[in-house]
């Protein structure tokens, strides 16, 4: 399966989960008001014994597909990016502790380019509790970082701040991410000892879709190639900027970046 269509499956997956237990939620809702017959309670109650039996089934295939993928190949880092639910990041979560691999990093995906929420807002609190404290590395955007921190973020100093209180939650170095802010786009990473700012000049383009994605993609790639956590942030803030800066102008909204764009002009290098 392409990656892209995976990415398509596992969002599916993700979704299917989440509706099953609004709808149980609704079920659960509905035989508690008494206002209901004893016939209709009964078809409720199969209904939702359907539900759960389906949300086992598709959560087991997100852990199934963790083994497969452990059980067969040497992993030397790993990229996590949405879990819009507690039950996703608890099934995640568990094979982590299982695996202990190296080189975790976990873009805590909240919101799509377009503003619409990716997370269910009650699984922040998981998120916090399971999900941040297996993070070698969390690279939250600015609002991510306002949500998961509990405040408002308007200066460098604030995203400074923010990383200190991220970072206490148990992850080992925190990225902040000023693609958000205004001015230039300034990254913000914290180590629990020192900050590094990565500044780059801002472009004018509404084609980032994917950039959060890719950034931190490529700090897991450079951390299983063996850089430091600051080389991999800036080779990583160094190689987004250039898939920003030719992005590739498709369809009507928010356009792609370009991954391919150096080794097209230059082919591959050794480094």
């Amino acid at each position: 399966m392409s990656e892209e269509n995976q990415n398509v499956f596992d969002k599916s997956n993700s979704d299917t989960i989440e509706k099953n237990f609004e709808k149980l939620d609704e079920i659960v809702s509905k035989m508690q008001s008494g206002e209901i017959s004893l016939g209709e309670a009964l078809e409720a109650y199969k209904e939702g014994t359907l539900l759960v039996e389906d949300t086992a089934k598709r959560l087991d295939m997100i852990e199934k597909q963790i083994d497969a993928v452990f059980e067969d190949i040497e992993v030397d880092a790993v990229k996590i990016g949405m879990l819009s639910t507690p039950e996703c990041m608890k099934a995640v979560a568990k094979k982590l502790l299982q695996y202990k691999p190296q080189n975790v990093v976990i873009d805590p995906v909240m919101y799509a380019k377009n503003g619409c929420p990716l997370m269910n807002p009650t699984a922040v609190s998981t998120l916090i509790d399971t999900v941040i404290p297996l993070a070698d590395v969390l690279t939250p955007n600015i609002p991510e970082a306002e949500k998961i921190a509990d405040m408002q973020i308007s200066t460098v100093s604030d995203m400074e701040a923010a990383a200190r209180k991220i970072y206490a939650m148990g992850c080992k170095a925190i990225v902040v991410k000023g693609g958000h802010h205004i001015g230039n786009a300034v990254d913000v990473l914290f180590d629990g000892e020192n900050f590094y700012h990565f500044e780059t000049s801002r472009i004018d383009t509404k084609n980032t879709h994917g950039t959060g994605c890719t950034f931190s993609s490529a700090i897991a790639s450079q951390l299983a190639k063996g850089k430091s956590v600051p080389l991999a942030v800036e080779s990583a803030k160094a190689y987004v900027t250039m898939a920003i800066e030719h992005s590739l102008a498709i369809g009507k909204g928010c356009g792609p970046t370009h991954h391919f764009y150096e080794l097209y002009q230059h082919g591959l290098s050794k480094e």
